[in-house]
């Protein structure tokens, strides 16, 4: 195989670097990062951006990145979500906190949850990070857009 070929090859695989080999069916775990994005907005926060980054990220085939208020409603929201990922058989590996309760992750392995104050959110930009990953669109049929800024 030439150089030419090989490299235009590799170009057709876009996102095909590092494969991800989940055990999990992938419909389920789609379904449980779209209800846990949904419980988010459930929960007020904000900013909610699920990511699929299948085939991108070897940890995980989703993120969830939302914004928090208060300290409180982060903490709930995570702990609502990490129940709601053990009922559907995703059990959280590890949920770490930091000592502010600006930034809360709950790695639930198929899907890893950000739960962010607005300010720690713009610092770490983690959509910048994972802008190669496709927006999964999350809200329940027939509620209006909350795009006003048409980032999507």
């Amino acid at each position: 195989m030439s150089k030419r070929t090989r490299t235009a090859e590799l170009e057709s695989q876009t996102h095909e670097r590092f494969p991800t080999h989940s055990a999990s069916d992938p419909g389920a775990t789609r379904k449980l990062a779209v209800e846990a994005a949904r419980l988010a907005q459930d929960d007020k926060c904000t900013d909610i951006a699920l990511l699929d980054v299948r085939g991108i990220c070897q940890v995980a085939d989703y993120i969830l990145i939302c914004s928090g208020s208060s300290d409180r409603q982060m903490r709930t929201t995570a702990q609502e979500i990490g129940e709601l990922a053990q009922e559907h058989g995703y059990p959280p590996f590890r949920q770490s906190v930091d000592d502010r309760t600006t930034w809360i992750v709950v790695d639930c392995v198929d899907i890893v949850v950000h739960i962010f104050e607005p300010d720690t959110r713009a610092h770490y930009d983690l959509e910048m990070l994972w802008s190669d990953a496709p927006r999964v669109e999350w809200e329940r049929p027939g509620e209006a857009n909350r795009d006003r800024a048409g980032l999507r």
